[in-house]
């Protein structure tokens, strides 16, 4: 090979280096800084919000300053991260190259923190605020001893509607196209033992509607983004499942359904074939329970409740429970041992039993006195043991 091939191929060979180097050199990146006192040796996590779950980026031992520093490849949209120590968490938003500051002191980060150079993360935190305040009334509701399953239901629902308002007319409608309009679709509350959506697009026209209206903005301004097609998907599937439970309640409901005693009754075959009643256990003090079998955490419950029905059965105790599984051989595999009535709803979670009595999150369950008249729901009751013997 001649020298001026040589030195052609050693010029390419230079070039190309430069031009990696330079791309690398050149690659956007976001800086999320800050400080978290009281936290000396604790870990803190940079953790990805992805829609397959958390996912951890980063991390670093805090010494006793508390001083940390996270840099990473800038998303081509808007996408959302969490500072985490333990269970204290810091939400963020991320939607170009911008760098966030936040301070806090752990162990209260959660309730107590201070972000500033990004307007989206200081909405998500006002955000957060908001959420935890409504925590505490929708827990304060639910606990007051003076409020029966309807009054609970009522006072709920009111504080829901009143959150659900201020937040689509102060943040999702005003900027639906921002990273803080698709937070505020997702926060939750915690009622009974269960994570609620606030804005529920299984089961509320209304609330469909605000997800597609998120959805669109973000086809306009994003229309790559995984999370908007996500959001899309989320509002379809709602529009069929509104449609579907209003054509269940439209068929199923009927004067005779609702029977003097304050009861919606049900009526479904059981796991030896027999059509089985709820009002039929009039004289009993019975826990109306909706189970899916296929859930996590769903052995351990039903030892428990094995219990409690040993316990109280030969004293006028029934258990009439519903399973809303997929597959109806699994369930029957499942309660083929259980000594209680258990019967199966083809309807799934689609079930228009659900939205007679109201139910968003499985499992629940419901207590019911000898006169068929629907006491309580598992989120006013603390002690179930005492509840029961109160009823018998």
């Amino acid at each position: 090979m001649n020298n001026k091939k040589l030195s052609g191929l050693f010029y390419t060979a230079v070039m190309g280096v430069a031009v990696l180097s330079l791309g690398s050199c050149t690659e956007k990146k976001f800086n999320i800084n800050g400080t978290i006192t009281q936290a000396k040796d604790s870990v803190l996590y940079l953790e990805n919000m992805s829609l397959n779950g958390p996912k951890a980026v980063d991390s670093v031992k805090l010494d006793e300053n508390g001083n940390f520093e996270f840099k990473q490849k800038a998303p081509d949209a808007p996408e959302f991260y969490r500072l985490r120590i333990a269970s204290q968490m810091v939400n963020l938003a991320v939607d170009s190259t911008e760098s966030i500051t936040v301070k806090a002191a752990y162990p209260t980060m959660s309730a107590n923190y201070e972000v500033s150079g990004s307007e989206e993360c200081t909405k998500i935190r006002d955000l957060a605020y908001m959420q935890l305040a409504l925590q505490r009334q929708v827990t304060a509701i639910a606990n007051s001893p003076t409020l029966g399953v309807e009054a609970v239901e009522d006072s709920v629902t009111k504080v829901l509607e009143v959150y659900k308002n201020k937040v689509k007319l102060n943040y999702i409608f005003k900027e639906p196209m921002k990273a803080y309009a698709y937070y505020a679709l997702f926060q939750t509350i915690v009622l009974g033992n269960a994570n609620i959506l606030i804005f529920n697009p299984r089961s509320s026209k209304d609330d469909v509607k605000v997800f597609a209206a998120v959805a669109t903005s973000w086809d306009t301004y994003f229309p790559k983004a995984e999370r908007g097609l996500n959001l899309h998907n989320i509002a379809i599937e709602g529009m069929k499942n509104v449609r579907i439970a209003e054509n269940n309640v439209r068929q199923t409901i009927s004067a005779d359904k609702v029977k003097v005693a304050g009861v919606i009754d049900i009526a479904l075959t059981d796991n030896h074939g027999r059509v089985r009643k709820l009002t039929d256990l009039k004289g009993k003090v019975v826990l109306l329970d909706f189970q899916a079998f296929a859930a996590e955490g769903s052995l351990k419950r039903i030892m428990m409740m094995r219990e409690i029905y040993n316990k109280y059965h030969d004293r006028g105790f029934e258990i009439y429970q519903v399973s809303f599984d997929p597959e109806e051989h699994f369930w029957k595999t499942k309660t083929a041992a259980l000594p209680w009535v258990s019967v199966w709803d083809e309807n799934g979670t689609r079930s228009a039993v659900l939205a007679q009595y109201n139910v968003q999150t499985l499992p629940t369950f419901f207590l019911i006195d000898r006169n068929n008249t629907l006491q309580k729901r598992d989120a006013q009751i603390k002690d179930l043991d005492a509840e029961i013997q109160a009823l018998l």
